[in-house]
């Protein structure tokens, strides 16, 4: 965690340097620093996902109930040593997520979305035939504040009203058909 002679900070268990997005440094209550991405590993393989052990000092830290570890302190000292702002990475079942927001709000440009995989359940074993019928775990459903960033996009709206005008054409000309056909029919 010291930075050494000509070297960048690294995370003491990965040995990846901190950057600002899956390594942000994040400190623990002992006053350790060290990578989101390590921590969510941590989180998921502790029995008791609330108390996380320091890997250094085994010091304990409590998070709170349904808090994940992404929530912690973010060690900004190291990232102003690093010259670097901090992203708001965010832990979604078994995924990290960091939602690259655009600089200006002026830009209709869509936010880039990043995940990090943090691997299998922890009961499943890779190399292990799985039962056939077995029905493997069912996606992720987004939540609401990734639906409502949807709604927001002007590409989305873009294409929401396109839609309706299609729809819209397609029922007046089937309608027009239908009575068209009713006329001629009833003058023969």
């Amino acid at each position: 965690m010291a930075e050494q002679q000509g070297r960048e900070p690294e995370c003491p268990v990965c040995w990846n340097p901190f950057n600002n997005t899956f390594h942000t440094p994040k400190v623990l209550d002992c006053c350790h620093s060290f990578c989101v991405e390590c921590l969510a590993h941590l989180s998921l393989v502790t029995p008791t996902r609330r108390r996380l052990l320091c890997p250094l000092c085994r010091h304990p830290t409590v998070l709170a109930s349904g808090q994940p570890v992404t929530d912690l302190p973010t060690d900004t000292a190291l990232l102003t040593l690093l010259r670097l702002e901090p992203h708001h990475v965010i832990l979604e079942g078994r995924q990290l997520c960091l939602k690259d927001q655009p600089k200006s709000r002026y830009f209709l440009r869509q936010p880039r979305v990043y995940t990090l995989d943090l691997g299998p359940e922890p009961g499943s074993q890779a190399g292990h035939a799985q039962a056939v019928g077995r029905s493997t775990r069912p996606a992720s459903i987004p939540s609401h504040y990734s639906l409502r960033e949807c709604f927001r996009n002007p590409h989305f709206r873009i294409l929401a009203y396109m839609m309706a005008v299609v729809l819209c054409g397609t029922v007046l000309f089937i309608f027009s058909i239908f009575c068209t056909r009713r006329f001629f029919w009833g003058l023969g």
